[in-house]
């Protein structure tokens, strides 16, 4: 069975990931996000098959820089752990590395960008979107931004 990776950072990118649960029955799927108090929970439904990254926000920016750096070693960690041969991605800073490291060791990448933005870039997006296998908006407009993305609707 292939293994999936679904990643995202915490709040609403993991809202949208988690919109994809009937996907994670469907292959051999492990789930990242970021340690928060509001997804404590998602421990106790998927167990072993969950991870988490430390949480950081760029309103701190002197922690957040040693706090990304110890993510960055994490994800190493982690994506040799699970090799997965798919990552998928609501984004946002959190994904990044995993994405990036996925593509040099040959996983495909699945990017959704946010349904938050509608007429701009997110930061990860523009990195990632030059990389992604697959790269989706969730609005019709985004696709002028991202001309060689596909439109896939809203993911609600």
């Amino acid at each position: 069975m292939k293994k999936v990776l679904f990643i995202s950072s915490t709040g609403g990118h993991l809202e949208e990931l988690m919109q994809l649960k009937p996907l994670f029955e469907k292959y051999d799927s492990y789930i990242i996000t970021e340690k928060d108090k509001a997804n404590e929970t998602l421990k106790e439904i998927y167990g072993k098959k969950l991870y988490f990254l430390p949480y950081g926000t760029r309103a701190k920016l002197f922690t957040y820089i040693f706090k990304y750096l110890y993510l960055c070693i994490k994800t190493v960690i982690l994506y040799f752990k699970i090799r997965p041969k798919v990552i998928v991605t609501t984004g946002t800073h959190t994904a990044g590395p995993m994405c990036i490291l996925g593509k040099i060791f040959r996983s495909k990448v699945i990017y959704i960008e946010t349904f938050a933005n509608t007429n701009k870039k997110t930061a990860t997006g523009r990195i990632i979107y030059k990389i992604a296998d697959l790269f989706i908006v969730q609005w019709e407009e985004m696709l002028k931004l991202y001309p060689k993305a596909v439109y896939g609707g809203s993911i609600y």
